[in-house]
Protein backbone atom coordinates (compact mmCIF):
# COMPACT_ATOMS: atom_id res chain seq x y z
CA UNK A 1 0.00 0.00 0.00
CA UNK A 2 2.69 2.27 0.69
CA UNK A 3 4.84 1.59 -2.26
CA UNK A 4 1.67 2.48 -4.31
CA UNK A 5 0.86 5.80 -2.86
CA UNK A 6 4.45 6.45 -2.90
CA UNK A 7 4.15 5.70 -6.94
CA UNK A 8 0.85 7.81 -6.93
CA UNK A 9 2.40 11.11 -5.59
CA UNK A 10 5.41 10.67 -7.61
CA UNK A 11 2.81 10.70 -10.94
CA UNK A 12 1.08 13.87 -9.30
CA UNK A 13 4.78 15.42 -8.95
CA UNK A 14 5.76 14.92 -12.57
CA UNK A 15 2.72 15.67 -13.84
CA UNK A 16 1.89 18.41 -12.04
CA UNK A 17 5.05 20.36 -13.24
CA UNK A 18 5.60 22.17 -15.93
CA UNK A 19 9.39 21.45 -17.24
CA UNK A 20 11.22 24.53 -17.03
CA UNK A 21 11.68 25.98 -20.45
CA UNK A 22 15.51 26.70 -21.28
CA UNK A 23 15.88 29.99 -23.30
CA UNK A 24 19.59 28.84 -24.43
CA UNK A 25 18.10 26.31 -26.05
CA UNK A 26 15.31 28.11 -28.56
CA UNK A 27 16.02 29.23 -32.05
CA UNK A 28 16.87 32.70 -32.49
CA UNK A 29 14.47 35.41 -34.04
CA UNK A 30 17.52 36.86 -36.49
CA UNK A 31 14.87 39.62 -38.13
CA UNK A 32 14.39 41.07 -34.64
CA UNK A 33 18.74 40.63 -33.98
CA UNK A 34 18.97 42.27 -37.09
CA UNK A 35 16.46 44.99 -36.49
CA UNK A 36 18.63 45.66 -32.89
CA UNK A 37 22.21 46.09 -34.27
CA UNK A 38 23.55 49.44 -34.04
CA UNK A 39 23.71 52.13 -31.09
CA UNK A 40 20.71 52.60 -28.78
CA UNK A 41 19.74 55.19 -25.68
CA UNK A 42 17.49 54.41 -23.15
CA UNK A 43 15.09 57.02 -23.60
CA UNK A 44 12.73 56.45 -20.48
CA UNK A 45 12.46 54.01 -17.75
CA UNK A 46 8.90 53.85 -16.35
CA UNK A 47 6.69 51.20 -13.99
CA UNK A 48 3.66 51.39 -11.43
CA UNK A 49 4.67 53.60 -8.98
CA UNK A 50 8.08 54.72 -10.22
CA UNK A 51 7.75 58.40 -8.16
CA UNK A 52 8.18 56.71 -4.98
CA UNK A 53 9.36 53.39 -5.53
CA UNK A 54 13.49 52.74 -6.57
CA UNK A 55 14.25 49.58 -8.39
CA UNK A 56 17.80 48.35 -9.00
CA UNK A 57 18.43 47.52 -12.67
CA UNK A 58 20.37 44.61 -13.44
CA UNK A 59 21.87 44.29 -9.88
CA UNK A 60 23.70 47.62 -10.87
CA UNK A 61 22.13 50.62 -10.27
CA UNK A 62 18.56 52.58 -10.03
CA UNK A 63 16.63 52.18 -12.85
CA UNK A 64 16.22 55.92 -13.29
CA UNK A 65 20.38 56.06 -13.72
CA UNK A 66 19.76 53.92 -17.19
CA UNK A 67 17.76 56.82 -18.86
CA UNK A 68 20.71 58.25 -21.34
CA UNK A 69 22.88 55.12 -21.47
CA UNK A 70 24.21 54.12 -24.35
CA UNK A 71 23.92 50.63 -25.59
CA UNK A 72 25.30 49.03 -28.33
CA UNK A 73 24.30 45.68 -29.77
CA UNK A 74 26.66 43.78 -32.76
CA UNK A 75 24.34 41.70 -34.02
CA UNK A 76 26.43 39.16 -36.08
CA UNK A 77 28.70 38.26 -33.37
CA UNK A 78 25.89 38.57 -30.41
CA UNK A 79 27.97 41.01 -28.40
CA UNK A 80 27.47 44.71 -27.58
CA UNK A 81 28.44 47.23 -24.80
CA UNK A 82 26.36 49.27 -22.04
CA UNK A 83 27.19 52.26 -20.59
CA UNK A 84 25.45 54.37 -17.89
CA UNK A 85 26.35 57.99 -18.41
CA UNK A 86 23.25 59.49 -16.17
CA UNK A 87 25.51 62.27 -14.56
CA UNK A 88 23.61 62.34 -11.28
CA UNK A 89 24.95 58.63 -10.90
CA UNK A 90 27.53 56.48 -10.84
CA UNK A 91 29.13 55.94 -14.31
CA UNK A 92 29.17 52.27 -15.50
CA UNK A 93 30.53 50.31 -18.92
CA UNK A 94 30.37 46.57 -19.63
CA UNK A 95 30.64 44.13 -22.35
CA UNK A 96 27.72 42.18 -22.84
CA UNK A 97 26.51 38.91 -25.35
CA UNK A 98 22.67 38.83 -26.18
CA UNK A 99 20.59 36.83 -28.29
CA UNK A 100 16.50 37.43 -29.23
CA UNK A 101 15.29 34.22 -29.10
CA UNK A 102 11.67 33.13 -31.28
CA UNK A 103 10.00 33.54 -28.18
CA UNK A 104 10.32 37.37 -28.21
CA UNK A 105 12.78 37.12 -24.93
CA UNK A 106 16.22 39.06 -24.82
CA UNK A 107 18.60 37.08 -22.90
CA UNK A 108 21.64 39.05 -22.08
CA UNK A 109 25.11 38.76 -20.07
CA UNK A 110 27.10 41.33 -18.76
CA UNK A 111 30.57 40.34 -18.72
CA UNK A 112 32.62 42.60 -16.78
CA UNK A 113 36.24 41.35 -16.65
CA UNK A 114 35.66 37.87 -17.75
CA UNK A 115 35.14 35.66 -20.30
CA UNK A 116 30.91 34.62 -21.16
CA UNK A 117 31.18 31.81 -21.07
CA UNK A 118 32.32 31.74 -17.38
CA UNK A 119 29.57 33.80 -16.61
CA UNK A 120 26.46 31.59 -15.26
CA UNK A 121 23.65 34.54 -14.63
CA UNK A 122 22.32 36.61 -17.10
CA UNK A 123 18.63 37.99 -17.28
CA UNK A 124 15.33 37.90 -19.73
CA UNK A 125 13.47 40.34 -20.83
CA UNK A 126 10.73 41.00 -23.06
CA UNK A 127 11.14 42.84 -26.45
CA UNK A 128 7.92 44.78 -27.07
CA UNK A 129 7.13 47.25 -29.53
CA UNK A 130 9.84 46.84 -32.17
CA UNK A 131 10.72 49.51 -35.21
CA UNK A 132 12.83 50.72 -37.39
CA UNK A 133 13.62 53.63 -34.27
CA UNK A 134 12.89 52.17 -31.59
CA UNK A 135 11.86 49.07 -28.69
CA UNK A 136 11.00 48.09 -25.52
CA UNK A 137 12.63 45.82 -23.32
CA UNK A 138 10.22 44.75 -20.11
CA UNK A 139 11.59 43.57 -17.16
CA UNK A 140 10.04 41.62 -14.35
CA UNK A 141 10.32 43.02 -11.03
CA UNK A 142 9.42 42.46 -7.46
CA UNK A 143 7.81 45.20 -5.07
CA UNK A 144 6.31 44.28 -2.20
CA UNK A 145 5.58 41.02 -3.55
CA UNK A 146 4.06 41.85 -6.44
CA UNK A 147 5.08 41.60 -10.00
CA UNK A 148 5.67 45.11 -11.98
CA UNK A 149 6.55 45.64 -15.65
CA UNK A 150 9.82 47.61 -15.79
CA UNK A 151 9.41 49.16 -19.54
CA UNK A 152 13.09 50.29 -20.86
CA UNK A 153 12.18 52.12 -24.19
CA UNK A 154 15.16 52.63 -26.35
CA UNK A 155 15.65 55.27 -29.12
CA UNK A 156 18.19 54.79 -31.91
CA UNK A 157 21.26 57.13 -32.19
Amino acid sequence: MKKGLILLMLTIVFVGCKPKQDVTNTKLDKSSQVMSKGTWTISSVTYPGSDYIKVTSFDIADSKCFVGSTWKFISNNNKGEMALNNSSCTSFTSPITWFINDNGNFVMKIINETKAKKVAEGYILTVANQTETSFQLIDKANVGGKSIDVVYQFQRN
